[in-house]
């Protein structure tokens, strides 16, 4: 599922989709929960609710994640995507995590979650 296919933000946490086959106990909610704990070190919020994470598949404990920063060539890049395969790998069922980092679409602030908007002032 390519959640970038609309013109809207990117589907931020989904409620109960678990895109998941095989015995892994891992799904695409409890990823999201873990990828809430990945904070961008500049603004001090969590790159979900920034609107940076586009897609997370998750198939057979194997979890791929597309994501974007808020500007190309951002140095915290390297620590977002560490950040991203830590806390992720430690979700139950998950056996291993790969990040890629995109950069279409464009990230905006109209991305970010309301509750992001309003900790950044952006109305």
């Amino acid at each position: 599922m390519d959640e970038r296919a609309s013109n809207d933000a990117p589907e931020q946490a989904p409620e109960h989709d678990a895109a998941v086959s095989g015995n892994s106990s891992a799904t695409r909610e409890a990823v999201f929960e873990a990828l809430r704990h990945v904070l961008d070190p500049e603004l001090g919020i969590n790159v979900v609710d920034l609107g940076l994470v586009y897609e997370v598949e998750v198939r057979d404990g194997s979890v791929h994640i597309e994501y974007t920063l808020t500007t190309m060539g951002c140095p915290i890049g390297p620590l977002i995507e560490q950040q991203m395969q830590a806390f992720v790998a430690g979700v139950p069922g998950v056996t291993e995590v790969t990040a890629q980092m995109v950069l279409r679409p464009a990230w905006s602030p109209e991305m970010m979650s309301e509750e992001a908007k309003a900790a950044l002032g952006y109305f």
